[in-house]
């Protein structure tokens, strides 16, 4: 999956840097990568209603307390809870530790549903996995929300957190 990530953001012709590391489970993991980059890497949160028929990818920053019923209001969802793993393959072709925008690479029927927190736009640089968490990749906002965002053919809501 990496190299088809790799692929899909040189097509784009989008400049990044890739950083290759021990696995990153958690965003304590994760640490030591921003440094390296000089970025915070962002949550990644897979989410679901209770019905388990909507989907959800949370983008958010990383040191921000998630609180589901904030978000649950401001989609008018009267639960949220995360996605179960044999979801997450099947739509985003990712594992546990392992989710990212990029993901949305696999989700080609939309069933995932995109949301980003304002605050992360605010920084000039986006830093994800490549799908998978031995690695991490860096490259500017923008390009995310100019061109592999609109390649990938997910309009994100932005949401506050």
């Amino acid at each position: 999956m990496r190299a088809k990530v790799c692929g899909f953001l040189d097509e784009l012709g989008i400049e990044y840097t890739c950083m290759e590391h021990a696995p990153a489970m958690t965003m304590e993991d994760c640490r030591a990568v921003d440094e390296a980059l000089g970025v915070n890497m962002c949550k990644n949160l897979f989410l679901c209603n209770r019905q388990q028929t909507n989907f959800y990818l949370l983008l958010m920053p990383g040191d921000k307390p998630f609180k589901t019923k904030d978000l649950s209001a401001q989609l008018g969802v009267a639960r949220l809870s995360f996605g179960t793993p044999e979801h997450m393959q099947a739509m985003l072709g990712v594992t546990p530790g392992s989710v990212s925008v990029l993901g949305l690479l696999q989700d080609q029927d939309h069933q995932v549903r995109l949301l980003i927190d304002e605050d992360v736009l605010k920084g000039e640089r986006f830093a994800c996995h490549p799908c998978d968490n031995r690695a991490s990749l860096c490259f500017s906002t923008k390009d995310l929300m100019d061109k592999i965002l609109p390649a990938l053919g997910h309009s994100p809501k932005l949401v506050q957190l």
